[in-house]
């Protein structure tokens, strides 16, 4: 049952989401793992605590129940598409490249690590969190949810410019689609606020379907931990 909150401390609580996932976005570009790993799972705890102090419910957040059977049905579908569209780019020489990030030439050991438990843990289950649960939730009570959608969504693409930049100066799959000495800082950066903003809304439609976390979160976890497996995959020259 939804709480009634006077709509000053419900500003005050978004600005202070606001301001706590500016300061998670900086600590995931700059600083340690180990901070990190800290601070981004207590990160997603508090916003949670933000959200009932909000008014939202568990519904509201993507977190009911009620709603997790289908969310997990979606979810897993999620997994095998992207599972089957990673294995074709993985197969084919002209998408090899793109997909061969140099970030996880790894021991498939330590990928298997990355993939399984620090991305859910650290990456995942924060933006899940953030961008589908406690702000789609916030937003949508005063402006309606299209605008809620387009809102969360343009942070969620705002979010990553500052982690674009760190991979830039590592990855070359970014010389390989832009060609080397591109004006990367623009070009670059500004073709991955697009991308994840877009990719954001169809996040958001599959909360909005499913209306459960975990059809978005199984998605998401697949673009990201499965990518990290094929990656390691191709370093290690399993494929050939």
């Amino acid at each position: 049952m939804r709480r009634s909150v006077p709509r000053s401390d419900r500003l005050a609580v978004l600005a202070t989401v606001v301001a706590l996932l500016a300061g998670a976005n900086v600590v995931t570009a700059y600083g340690s793992a180990g901070a990190e790993a800290l601070v981004e799972p207590a990160i997603a705890v508090v916003l949670l605590g933000l959200a009932h102090r909000f008014g939202l419910t568990w519904a509201d957040l993507g977190i009911s129940r009620h709603t997790w059977r289908k969310g997990a049905a979606y979810g897993g579908a999620a997994i095998a598409l992207v599972g089957l569209v990673y294995l074709a780019g993985m197969l084919l020489p002209v998408t090899r490249a793109v997909i061969a990030d140099a970030r996880y030439d790894m021991a498939l050991g330590s990928a298997l690590l990355l993939a399984l438990v620090v991305i859910p843990l650290k990456t995942v289950l924060l933006e899940e969190i953030a961008f589908r649960g406690v702000l789609l939730g916030m937003l949508s009570r005063p402006a309606g949810r299209a605008w809620a959608v387009g809102a969360s969504s343009a942070m969620f693409g705002l979010w990553h410019i500052l982690p674009t930049l760190e991979v830039a100066k590592q990855d070359t799959a970014f010389d390989v689609i832009l060609g080397p000495g591109s004006a990367f800082p623009a070009l670059g950066v500004a073709a991955v606020v697009v991308f994840t903003g877009v990719a954001g809304v169809v996040l958001c439609e599959l909360r909005r379907r499913t209306g459960s976390l975990l059809a978005p979160l199984g998605l998401h976890w697949a673009t990201n931990g499965l990518g990290v497996l094929i990656s390691a995959l191709l370093w290690s020259g399993v494929t050939g």
